[in-house]
């Protein structure tokens, strides 16, 4: 089982984005390099979300609590959710 973690925009959230835009960055590096990440990305065009698979729960709470995004009111809402990958092996 894998962990989606979904985020909402904030109605001023795209304004912001520049500025905690490298310190976002460098925080997905990191969870990835510690393989707890394995993919995120902003959808919508423009974008109104992000979506971001972690291998476990715990990996997303603790990457939303210190993430810029978060913290900077980037993000509106948040929701976590289990997920039970139909292609994995």
């Amino acid at each position: 089982m894998k962990t989606l973690m979904f985020y909402e925009l904030a109605a001023d959230g795209l304004a912001k984005v520049p500025e905690h835009y490298p310190a976002h960055v460098a925080r997905l590096q990191e969870f990835h390099r510690r393989g707890v990440l394995l993919m995120a990305g902003p959808y919508g065009n423009p974008p109104v979300g992000a979506l971001s698979v972690f291998t476990t729960r715990e990996a997303a709470e603790e990457f939303a609590q210190g993430d810029p995004f978060v913290v900077h009111r980037i993000v509106a809402h948040r929701t976590v959710q289990d997920w039970n990958e139909g292609l994995a092996g």
